[in-house]
C-alpha cells in the first residue's frame, strides 16, 4: 500500500480530537496584503477556508490589500504625504483605498473561495453599519478606529452558510469613508462576535523572543513584559495589540503566524504543534502549548 496514502489517513485519524474541538466555532481569519502571494497561494487558502467550513467551523474572513493600495496610488499618480512615518489618508486617497479593498482585493477572495466550492459574499465594513469608526487621528485624515460594531449581518450570512470576506472600510457617524487598519478591523470583528480564534496571517513566523525563536504561547502579561523590554518591537506592536484587545473583548485566543506558509490555517487548528504564536489568558483544553 502507498505510504502516502498511509500518512494521510494517519493524519485525519490524529485530527479528529481538533476537529471535534472546533465544531461549530467562529474563526475570523485576518488575511494580510502580503499573505496574499500568488494565484495557487490563494487558491490553496481559500481551498483550507472551504474545508474548515466543510467540518463544521463557521469562517470570517478579513482581509487588508496594502501593496495593493500602493500601486494603484502610483498607477493614478496620487502622491501620498507621511506624518512620523503614517500615511495621510486625504480623499482622493480614500477613494482609491476603498475602490481597491472592496473591489480588486476583495472580489479575488470571494473568486478563489467560490472556485473552490464555497460560498462567498463580500462586503465592508460600511454594509449594515457593521463597523462605525471615528477619526483616529486629524493629522492623518480619513483614518478611522471602530466605535461601534453590528455584526448581525456576518451571523445572518453564516446561519446561510456563506462565508463572509469583510474588506476593512469603515463607516463614520456623518456619512464619511474610513480606511481601518487589516489587524484592527479583524481584532473588533472578533471581538464582537466573541470568536474562538483569531488568525493573524502576516509575512512572519510569529512573535520572537530575545534569541530569536518563536515563541509558540503567550499570555497577556508576557506580550506586555516583552514590549516593554524591547522585545516586541516595530510592526509586531500593532499586532501583539490588537490580540490583547480581542482577547478583553472575549475572543478565546489569538494566534499571529506565516500566511505565506503553505495550509497554515489547518496546521494551526488541527495539529497537535500547531503554528506561529498563540496567545491566550485561559487554560486551554487539549494541547498543553497550543490550545
Amino acid at each position: 500500500m502507498n505510504r502516502d496514502w498511509i500518512a494521510t489517513a494517519r493524519t485525519l485519524s490524529e485530527a479528529l480530537p481538533y476537529l471535534q474541538r472546533y465544531e461549530g466555532a467562529t474563526v475570523v481569519i485576518k488575511l494580510g496584503g502580503h499573505a496574499m502571494g500568488s494565484d495557487e497561494a490563494m487558491d490553496s487558502f481559500a481551498r483550507d477556508v472551504v474545508l474548515m467550513q466543510q467540518v463544521g467551523v463557521k469562517p470570517v474572513i478579513v482581509h487588508g490589500g496594502g501593496p495593493m493600495i500602493n500601486k494603484m496610488l502610483d498607477q493614478l499618480g496620487i502622491e501620498s504625504t507621511f506624518v512620523n512615518g503614517k500615511r495621510v489618508t486625504d480623499k482622493a486617497t480614500v477613494e482609491v483605498v476603498e475602490m481597491v479593498l472592496s473591489g480588486l482585493v476583495n472580489k479575488r477572495i470571494v473568486q478563489a473561495i467560490n472556485g473552490q466550492g464555497g460560498r462567498a459574499v463580500g462586503i465592508s465594513g460600511k454594509d449594515a453599519n457593521l463597523m462605525v469608526c471615528e477619526q483616529t487621528n486629524p493629522d492623518l485624515g480619513f483614518v478611522g478606529t471602530p466605535v461601534s460594531m453590528n455584526p448581525g449581518i456576518i451571523r445572518e450570512l453564516g446561519d446561510e452558510n456563506l462565508i463572509p470576506v469583510i474588506a476593512p472600510v469603515g463607516a463614520g457617524r456623518n456619512g464619511e469613508t474610513f480606511n481601518v487598519n487589516g489587524d484592527t478591523a479583524a481584532g473588533a470583528i472578533a471581538g464582537a462576535l466573541h470568536a474562538d480564534r483569531l488568525l493573524l496571517l502576516t509575512d512572519v513566523s510569529g512573535v520572537k523572543g530575545a534569541d530569536g525563536a518563536v515563541l509558540t504561547s503567550l499570555n497577556s502579561q508576557q506580550i506586555k513584559d516583552l514590549t516593554e523590554e524591547g522585545v516586541i518591537a516595530g510592526g509586531m506592536i500593532p499586532k501583539t495589540q490588537t490580540a490583547l484587545d480581542a482577547l478583553k473583548d472575549g475572543v478565546r485566543a489569538v494566534v499571529i503566524l506565516d500566511g505565506r506558509a503553505p495550509n497554515a490555517c489547518l496546521l494551526e487548528l488541527y495539529t497537535e504543534h500547531g503554528a506561529g504564536s498563540l496567545i491566550r489568558d485561559t487554560q486551554p483544553r487539549i494541547r498543553p502549548s497550543k490550545g
